[in-house]
């Protein structure tokens, strides 16, 4: 039976017809309302609210990743990519542990991760009624600052002088309900193993996003406290065993944003502008990261993290792509609205009586101003310094200084009281920078602003001055000291005055810029995100009118439960099947890149079973953020990590089918493999409870 490597598609896909009746495996739940019955008659299990306890309790958010807590002293299960920038921050051209694998032969030699931090959910907490009630009878900014103020006055009460905690209100079904997110927070991270990167990223780009996939896409770090590893009573039990097709598993994470409950009309701004805009732009600073990256072999090393998470994040913008140019599964979306929309009707009638309006027309109306304020706010805002680290700390030190001068209340969100505190302890973290790679992408930032805004608008004007892209992004890169941790900490600090007294040249333009940049994220606030915000919070009420509490919320980075079982799938014809093993491994390596086997892993060869399960394909319903999601069976042990999805799953973000849609799963039992028999982690192995 021969595999299909799914590279592209114009597939039809059948999707559920009604959100009211979720098909297996179908959505990112949260823990306070999963669906404990209906999965339990569907997948023939026993889980409770206790199972569910645990399983909340040792799942980790990590960075922009999820990953699960595996001992009792603190070790956690995540994806080798979630950690590579780590990784990165470690080595040195001399010293590459992307090339030779990060192995500590003890605790003392695992080394803290710059910058890095992991959260555990503890609490969820219902805080709808406040919300709404702030932004009550206000509209535009005034809705954003007294949402934005209530939110921020929520945290401080349940956070404060708790630096140990971070508290989080979520919007959730696009405003239909907040909950209050309370985490417990470590901010001393190390990293305790990570395998060769081609054993990680084996096939490289050609094999992502695709199934068979033959990757030990796995790492461990560790949660530190005052210096000691910290005790985690509660965590996942490993089991290195084989799985088997057709069983159950859940996978536990914080998947990043799905757009599901958006109407028509928003989906296809999103198709028409959104989209394209942002591939057109990201598929040019590839080009030029390529580039850079052949250049020598010191900036191969500086551009393969970066490179790696901007393709992927190309890559998962052309499945969208292709499920939003896809008629049939536009007509699926449409019919679905069809239904809502008919369902909805006395719900409709009662709210415009009552002065309500027709939040279907105001979204359909806003569409225009998305169209045409898009293009400024995702290239001046949104991607302001394409992506810079020293123009990111330059912002974050300016911007706070002149936030800080005001009540918490009154500030921009992000610099609220209550997360000072971890803003603070990202932009003074000591994290290696390399100039080149920052120029790079400052002329790509401002190039394509120019480009697509143009040579005449005054806020390129502003932006550029009299200098080329080129000549500006240089000047400031070459002449700043933002490097220098004891600067930004000095800067950070000195507050205000120190910001405004600063002779340092990107302090300088970014000071310069401000009025530029605020009023762009002003305008788009008040003409798209308050009327936006407002009028979903009418549709969750039409949703939950209609039909209930069994629809779930869009993915909003928090963390989710989602559940399926292990499977292949049939597509046009060809089945896939949902192992693969070691021995396919190396039928599939050619010795040339990117299918060449990692020099560690290769040397193992003969200690290693070929028939050993290295990866599997599960109908979780999953999406990026879910990286490193712990994969746990009935019994609440954890079977594998996810680390991808397939092509034809990009589409996720709008909706499930679960006759295609598989989440990428690396084995614990893979992971043993590369632990015992290739890396010699004998230390972990015996934490791990594998004899």
């Amino acid at each position: 039976m021969r595999h299909l490597a799914l590279a592209a598609s114009t597939a039809v896909l059948a999707l559920a017809a009604l959100p009211s009746s979720a098909q297996a495996g179908e959505g990112m739940w949260t823990f306070d309302n999963f669906p404990i019955a209906r999965v339990n008659a569907a997948l023939g299990t026993a889980i409770d609210q206790a199972w569910l306890d645990r399983v909340q309790r040792s799942s980790v958010k990590f960075g922009g990743c999820s990953a699960g807590v595996v001992s009792g002293e603190g070790l956690v299960l995540t994806n080798n990519h979630c950690v590579a920038s780590c990784v990165a921050q470690l080595s040195t051209p001399a010293i590459n542990y992307a090339e030779t694998g990060f192995t500590p032969a003890t605790r003392e030699e695992e080394l803290r991760c710059p910058g890095a931090s992991a959260e555990i959910l503890m609490d969820i907490t219902d805080v709808t009624e406040r919300m709404h009630a702030a932004g009550r009878g206000l509209t535009g900014q005034a809705f954003n600052r007294a949402r934005d103020a209530e939110a921020a006055a929520i945290e401080a009460e349940y956070c404060a002088d708790q630096p140990e905690r971070r508290c989080q209100v979520v919007s959730l079904y696009r405003g239909g309900q907040f909950k209050l997110y309370s985490y417990r927070r470590y901010t001393d991270v190390r990293l305790a193993f990570a395998p060769e990167d081609r054993a990680a990223t084996f096939g490289g780009d050609l094999d992502n996003f695709n199934f068979p996939r033959f990757a030990i896409d796995a790492a461990f770090i560790r949660l530190y406290e005052d210096g000691k590893p910290v005790e985690t009573p509660t965590h996942f039990t490993w089991n290195p065993n084989r799985p088997t097709a057709g069983e159950p598993v859940f996978v536990s994470g914080s998947p990043g944003s799905t757009q599901r409950l958006l109407t028509m009309d928003q989906l296809l701004t999103v198709r028409d502008v959104m989209l394209p805009l942002d591939q057109l732009i990201m598929s040019e600073l590839r080009g030029r990261m390529i580039r850079f990256g052949a250049e020598s072999d010191e900036n191969a090393f500086i551009v393969m993290d970066p490179l790696v998470g901007l393709e992927n994040s190309y890559k998962r913008g052309i499945g969208r792509m292709k499920a939003l140019i896809d008629a049939d599964f536009m007509a699926s979306k449409a019919e679905q609205e069809a239904d809502f929309r008919a369902r909805s009707t006395d719900w409709l009638a009662a709210h415009t009586a009552a002065g309500g309006a027709d939040p279907w027309a105001t979204l359909s109306a806003v569409q225009e101003d998305v169209r045409r304020l898009y293009p400024a706010y995702t290239l001046v805002v949104a991607r302001s310094g394409g992506g810079s680290t020293l123009y990111a700390w330059a912002e974050a030190l300016v911007r706070a200084a002149q936030e800080r001068e005001k009540p918490s209340a009154e500030r921009l969100p992000e610099y609220g009281d209550g997360r000072l505190a971890g803003l603070e302890s990202r932009l003074l973290a000591d994290r290696p920078v390399y100039a080149d790679l920052e120029q790079v992408r400052m002329e790509w930032w401002l190039s394509k602003t120019r480009e697509w805004l143009t040579v005449d608008d005054p806020r390129v004007r502003e932006l550029l001055g009299r200098e080329s892209p080129e000549g500006l992004s240089e000047r400031l890169i070459s002449g700043t000291t933002l490097a220098d941790p004891a600067v930004r900490k000095a800067l950070w600090e000195g507050g205000l005055p120190a910001i405004m007294a600063s002779d340092d040249p990107l302090i300088r333009y970014v000071l310069s810029i401000q009025g530029v940049t605020r009023a762009v994220r002003a305008e788009w606030e008040d003409t798209v995100e308050a009327p936006t915000a407002q009028a979903s919070e009418d549709l969750a009420a039409a949703r939950f009118a209609a039909y209930g509490d069994s629809v779930y919320p869009d993915a909003t980075g928090t963390l989710r439960l989602t559940w399926g079982r292990i499977e292949g799938w049939t597509y046009q014809g060809t089945t896939v099947e949902p192992f693969t093993t070691f021995g396919g491994l190396w039928d599939r390596a050619t010795g040339a890149p990117p299918f060449d086997v990692a020099p560690k892993l290769l040397a193992a060869r003969n200690r290693i079973d070929p028939n050993a399960v290295l990866n599997m394909s599960v109908s979780t319903d999953t999406i990026g953020g879910s990286s490193g999601s712990p994969a746990i069976n009935a019994r609440g042990e954890i079977i594998g990590a996810n680390f991808d999805s397939t092509v034809l799953t990009q589409r996720n973000a709008y909706g499930y089918d679960p006759k295609v849609n598989r989440s990428v799963i690396v084995t614990t039992g893979a992971i043993t493999v590369a632990l015992r028999d290739v890396y010699g982690m004998d230390g972990l192995l015996a934490e791990l409870g594998v004899e």
